[in-house]
Formats: structure tokens, sequence, C-alpha cells
């Protein structure tokens, strides 16, 4: 489990690295074509790392913002504090914030940048569709992402998404708007192709990142939850709810998909190869495995 979590790491850091040298090369064409203008590229570079830093303190309440999560306390929610105190008090994790979301479809997720710092969100439809038993399997996963501080990584993740998406609609507006200063003909040409194939592949490139990186947290997270409640069979019957009844989310972003347990969007093609989230038959085929072995 410990080798995991630290090859999981390295895995993630070496991602996120690449795809800001990734960034760091869009800049320096894009200072390139603009008629060697660095300063695009120093804007560019400063403007993704600079955003990310705000992301990364800030991040957490601005995904409980977007889901619309309503913070709750042992009186609003008991049945949902007592699970997740009996669960902190057995792994000795301290007591995250406790937020819910009114919401049918059954899901949930965690976030924060440390296990002191950490709130675990889950919406209506998962109280309404779980029993206890497959509930705490699930509250287990979530606490397994702040035990694993899969969270902190999923933050930086979710910071570069967005400056992506920002970044690209920038590339965009140059490419548009951008010859209309005069210059080089040709210049401004290859500007415009690169400012249009910016704003296509970028977003395709983030969420690439952002599922390579969330694919194998589910997993590890599958498993420590298994390990804590010691009974993996109850999250393989959640998983087989959620995959059986579960529904796009009413505020479902595309840029935080890859926080909630189950993927939160309408299923599509392009949503299929760039899944934030491993097929939930693998999970349930897993947990079954070690099952047998408890």
């Amino acid at each position: 489990m410990y080798s995991a979590i630290a090859r999981n790491k390295r895995n993630t850091w070496f991602i996120l690295g690449a795809f800001v040298v990734l960034l760091g090369a869009i800049g320096l064409l894009a200072g390139w074509l603009a008629g060697n203008n660095w300063w695009i590229t120093a804007f560019i570079l400063v403007f993704a790392a600079g955003y990310a830093t705000f992301q990364y303190f800030f991040a957490d309440r601005e995904a409980l913002a977007m889901s619309g999560a309503v913070e709750v306390g042992s009186e609003d929610a008991p049945r949902f504090f007592r699970l997740v105190e009996n669960l902190c008090i057995a792994t000795g994790t301290p007591m995250p914030k406790l937020y819910v979301v009114e919401d049918p479809a059954p899901n949930a997720f965690a976030t924060g940048r440390t296990p002191e710092q950490a709130s675990i969100t889950v919406t209506t439809g998962l109280f309404e569709l779980m029993t206890d038993r497959e509930l705490e399997g699930v509250l287990g996963h979530e606490l397994g992402h702040i035990r694993n501080y899969d969270i902190r990584v999923s933050l930086i993740v979710f910071g570069l998404v967005v400056a992506v998406g920002i970044l690209a609609d920038l590339f965009l507006r140059f490419a548009f708007f951008g010859g209309r200063r005069g210059g080089n003909a040709q210049a401004q040409l290859l500007f415009l192709i690169f400012g249009v194939v910016a704003a296509l592949v970028t977003p395709l490139l983030a969420g690439a990142v952002q599922a390579a990186i969330s694919r194998q947290r589910e997993y590890l997270a599958d498993a420590t939850s298994a390990m804590t409640t010691r009974d993996p069979d109850a999250l393989a019957s959640a998983l087989g709810k959620l995959d059986q009844f579960g529904a796009p989310l009413a505020r479902a972003n595309t840029s935080m998909a890859h926080l909630w347990i189950a993927d939160p969007l309408r299923p599509s093609g392009l949503t299929r190869l760039f899944a934030t989230h491993p097929p939930i038959a693998e999970r349930i085929e897993r947990l079954t495995t070690m099952g047998g072995r408890f």
C-alpha cells in the first residue's frame, strides 16, 4: 500500500512537470510567432504558475461553490456525521468538514490541501440509495483520498485544468484579433493557425493529464477503503449501485469531474476517451478479489 502511494506520487509529479514544460514550449512558440515578442512567453509562464498557485490555496472553496455544497453538522446530518466520525477515530484522521449537495444523482467527493483542512461532500441521492454498510464504504474511499494526500494533487490538477482553459481562450482571441495590428503577414497566418490549434488541442491535453492522474488514484482509494472498513464487498456493492443508478449531476463541471467517486458527466465518445475514472466493473473485480482474502 505504502509503495503504491509513493509510486503514484512520483508519477503524478512527473506528469504535472511534463505538463508545465509543455505550457512553457507553447509560450515560446507563441512568442516566436508573434514576432519575437517574448513578453507573451513570460506572460503565459507567469500566468500558469500564478494561477495554479492561487488555485492550490482557494480551489477547495471554488469546487464546493461550483457543486452547490452546503456545510452540515451532527444535528443536520447525524447519519453522515456518525459514519465519518467512526472512520476518523479508527484511522486517527482529523475530522473533516461535511457538506451535502441537493441532487438525486448519487455521488461524493473529498477536497482540501491537507487532512487538517479537508472536507467530504455527498449528494442527497447517495443517502437515499445506500445502506449504512455501503455508505461507510464510500466514505472510507473519500477518507482514503484524504489520508493518501490525493486531495492535494487533485486540487493542483483542478487549478491547472482551469488555467489551461483560460489560456486556450486567450490564444483564440489573439488568433482572431492580433492580426489587426499589422506586421508580417506570414507570421500573422502562423499565429492564427497556432491559436486555433491551441484552443482545440490544449483542453484535450489537460483532460488527458487529469484522467491519467485520477484513474490510478481511484484504485488506491478503493483499496484504502477496503483496508479501513475490512469490508471490501460493501464498497463493491456501493459501486454496483452507482453504476446501475448513477446519473449526471445537475451542476456537473468538467474541470472537477475527477474529484467525484463516479463520473458526474453525461456519457459521450469524448468523455469515454478522457474518462477520469477507471471502469466500475474493474474496480468491483479488484474489490471482490480483495474480499476473498479477508
